[in-house]
């Protein structure tokens, strides 16, 4: 059987950081920023080559193991075949274990970029196929279901595949980041957490995040109670104090802010009345972000103009 076709001119992905979890909406909410990864993929006669520009350019591999590449071999494997070589561009603005969702933008804009590059690939991996391959590749879904979708999403997996519904967010919501310069690693946060908590905290939990779908969708004046957690943020703090501590200081000046994914980011949900002031709140440890909510997810664009990307 002959492998698949594909396209003789390279392809741009931009792909959004994202932020999981939002307090009490453990594995399961997601919410789309507006800073970008952009990838150029070309397929080539042979080889492979890799260009990467800003953030993990001097420790990210140039090779098989990079996490981009191996999502990309994933997709042509699903799709029918490998490329005879590739080259790549990454520019990269997402800072890399921070809990922006770095690991979850490079697997979506692999699976992405082999889908537009392969001729006729919409009809082996639509839309609800590359959320699942995309959950595959990172073993949950609620970074790449918003990385994909855009917007405000909720994931769970059912009978072994990942489901999504993406919810818009209301205009009025402007995140502001604070991203310190040490990273945490995610299986360093994952593994604070206890195998068992109090029924009372997740009972808790679970009502605070059905508060926080309105307060995120309709209703932003609902978001310090709806972001209160009690599964993840209290046993993680002994991996980034902090990132705890900015977190209960903005909260007890009334500022609904949360661990963002499995930190150390720190991430408040402002307005545009007071995300200047919010901005200014942390100290020169930290580089604080103010951002917009992304509405699309994962693009294909024209390509850049020389010196764009």
């Amino acid at each position: 059987m002959a492998g698949p076709a594909f396209r003789a001119a390279a392809v741009r992905v931009r792909v959004p950081a994202t932020s999981a979890n939002l307090g009490p909406g453990f594995d399961a909410l997601g919410l789309a920023l507006g800073l970008y990864d952009d990838v150029v993929v070309r397929v080539a006669d042979s080889g492979l080559h890799i260009d990467i520009a800003g953030e993990g350019s001097e420790t990210l591999p140039r090779d098989e193991q990079h996490l981009l590449v191996r999502s990309l071999r994933t997709a042509f494997d699903l799709l029918g075949g490998q490329p005879r070589g590739l080259e790549i561009v990454c520019a990269n603005r997402i800072p890399h274990g921070r809990g922006l969702g770095s690991s979850s933008a490079a697997i979506c804009a692999g699976i992405v970029a082999a889908r537009a590059v392969t001729i006729g690939a919409d009809a082996k991996l639509d839309d609800t196929a590359l959320l699942e391959l995309a959950t595959e590749i990172e073993g949950h879904p609620d970074n790449v279901a918003a990385c994909l979708l855009g917007g405000f999403t909720l994931s769970w997996m059912e009978g072994g595949a990942a489901r999504a519904i993406r919810m818009e967010p209301a205009d009025s919501i402007v995140p502001v980041v604070f991203v310190p310069g040490k990273p945490v690693l995610t299986e360093t946060a994952r593994g604070l957490l206890p195998r068992t908590v109090p029924h009372v905290d997740a009972a808790t939990n679970a009502g605070r995040a059905a508060l926080l779908v309105e307060a995120l969708t309709r209703r932003p004046e609902l978001l310090l109670p709806a972001t209160e957690d009690r599964l993840h943020q209290e046993y993680r703090a002994p991996a980034m104090p902090e990132s705890t501590a900015l977190v209960e200081r903005l909260r007890g000046d009334g500022i609904p802010a949360v661990i963002s994914g499995a930190g150390p980011t720190v991430m408040a949900l402002a307005d545009a009345e007071t995300a200047d002031k919010v901005e200014a709140l942390a100290g020169p440890e930290w580089a604080a972000n103010r951002l917009r909510l992304d509405q699309h997810g994962a693009s294909v664009l024209p390509l850049a103009a020389s010196g764009d990307i």
